[in-house]
């Protein structure tokens, strides 16, 4: 499956446009990783629990994505976004989209 951010694949041309096609995954917080994040924002820097934890999201997107585009016979999915938001003070939706298409 080729993912492209932008609204063509370079060098292939689009034969077919099956439309829109998304993932999405809602991940709540831990509060052990909560307590450790706390401590990190005293002294600064990254806090890796949380970094692995949205990467991991963003693949389950993708995947779940990809998977919906598949089922439709697209090879491709142009314009690929990403969009985060607040399901509730603890939980966060990662959603990925583009438009799935046929290309040679």
């Amino acid at each position: 499956m080729i993912l492209v951010t932008t609204g063509e694949v370079p060098g292939k041309k689009i034969t077919k446009n099956y439309g829109l096609v998304r993932g999405n995954t809602i991940r709540a917080r831990h509060v052990g990783r909560d307590i450790k994040a706390a401590l990190r924002n005293l002294v600064g820097g990254e806090i890796r629990d949380y970094t692995k934890m949205m990467a991991e999201s963003r693949e389950q997107a993708i995947d779940r994505m990809i998977e919906e585009a598949e089922g439709w016979g697209a090879n491709a999915i142009v314009n690929v976004r990403f969009t985060t938001s607040m399901i509730m003070q603890s939980a966060s939706e990662i959603l990925a989209y583009g438009t799935a298409v046929r290309v040679e």
